[in-house]
């Protein structure tokens, strides 16, 4: 009997080098679990709010947002954990008491600018469980605001733990939490309007912000939305009032079916380009359409940025603006409930919240697992 020990040498030589390159694969597979950007929905060890008080730009109306905020504290604290960022923590606990879960709740004391927790948090990766606390610029949205205070909240948690997870200094970087929206498989979904501001990273191309992006935040793709606004925004669209991602490859997105509004040729131009976005498996999304809140304006009759996509995803629940529009709030929930398949949905009145040109999720920073203890 003749045996070809060539071809069963080369034979096993190749299924050796088939073993190796699926090997590196699975390797590659959880180097990529291990170091992400989560999303939302990642499961979450708590919630940031930092806190109004007389100093901010609610002084004229503290009561009144106070209550929008004690709301919004009492469904996270049923839940979670809530950070409270204030420089009066003994005044704002008596102001809870009663009201909202106090075991859940924990105190940073600290000098603040304002409350938009979303864009001075924390942004967090998750590396093989252990949390790395990003501490990005904020410099007020593009220097429309004094951030001074607000721009070291971040450093401060972490020193006085806080906030729990290795602190990576980010600060030569202008971003905001509320820019950037992440579906925790390496794709993030931004605007251009935001990003390429030339008073937040302007010295850098789009090319270079991209790159910079990927490289920090371990990115596979970048989506950059092109169209789309809200009036009365301050933040330069930011994508969280304008289209979010969702579970099961799902984006939620303001639609504006009037015609005669002045959105509506910017949201149709924008539903456009979501439908040319492709998953990095290169299927398209799946596209929820919220509807556009009837128009709200302030003591000058100026146009507020009320918008249904500015929610929040907190452990088995999602909280949701409402504006005291029955048709538009049930529309919303019932849109919210198809992106979020057995999670509660729970509207929380932010009428008062808009009138400083911000809704609920531009108040909250979620934190993952391991970082609020």
């Amino acid at each position: 009997m003749e045996i070809h020990l060539g071809n069963t040498y080369t034979a096993i030589k190749e299924r050796i080098y088939e073993l190796r390159a699926q090997d590196l694969k699975l390797q590659q597979q959880e180097e990529h679990l291990k170091l992400m950007l989560p999303a939302e929905w990642f499961p979450q060890s708590g919630i940031q709010l930092t806190w109004p008080h007389a100093n901010t730009d609610w002084g004229y109306m503290l009561e009144e947002v106070e209550e929008c905020f004690v709301n919004i504290a009492r469904e996270i604290a049923q839940r979670e954990l809530l950070l409270i960022v204030t420089p009066h923590p003994e005044e704002v606990m008596i102001k809870i008491s009663g009201q909202v879960n106090l075991d859940n709740v924990r105190f940073l004391e600290c000098d603040t600018n304002d409350t938009w927790a979303r864009d001075h948090g924390a942004i967090t990766l998750i590396n093989n469980r252990i949390p790395m606390l990003l501490d990005f610029k904020f410099n007020g949205w593009g220097l429309k605001f004094a951030a001074d205070k607000d721009n070291l909240i971040t450093h401060k948690a972490s020193e006085a733990e806080a906030l729990n997870g290795t602190y990576v200094n980010c600060l030569n970087f202008v971003l905001e939490g509320g820019s950037i929206e992440s579906d925790g498989q390496g794709t993030l979904l931004t605007t251009s309007e935001c990003l390429l501001s030339p008073n937040r990273n302007g010295e850098m191309t789009k090319q270079e912000i991209e790159s910079y992006l990927k490289t920090n935040l371990f990115l596979k793709q970048v989506l950059w939305l092109d169209h789309g606004y809200l009036a009365g925004d301050d933040t330069d669209s930011h994508i969280d009032t304008l289209a979010r991602i969702c579970p099961n490859d799902t984006i939620a997105y303001v639609s504006c079916s009037d015609e005669e509004d002045e959105h509506y040729t910017a949201l149709k131009a924008m539903e456009e380009q979501l439908k040319c976005f492709r998953t990095p498996n290169n299927t398209p999304y799946r596209l929820l359409a919220l509807p556009m809140a009837d128009a709200i304006y302030d003591e000058e009759n100026e146009r507020l940025p009320a918008t249904y996509a500015n929610f929040l995803v907190i452990n088995d629940a999602v909280l949701y603006p409402t504006y005291q529009q029955p048709h538009n709030d049930v529309m919303a929930k019932e849109v919210l409930e198809k992106a979020f398949p057995g999670y509660e949905i729970i509207g929380v009145d932010c009428c008062a919240l808009i009138r400083q040109h911000g809704s609920l999720h531009c108040v909250t920073m979620q934190y993952p697992e391991g970082v609020i203890k």
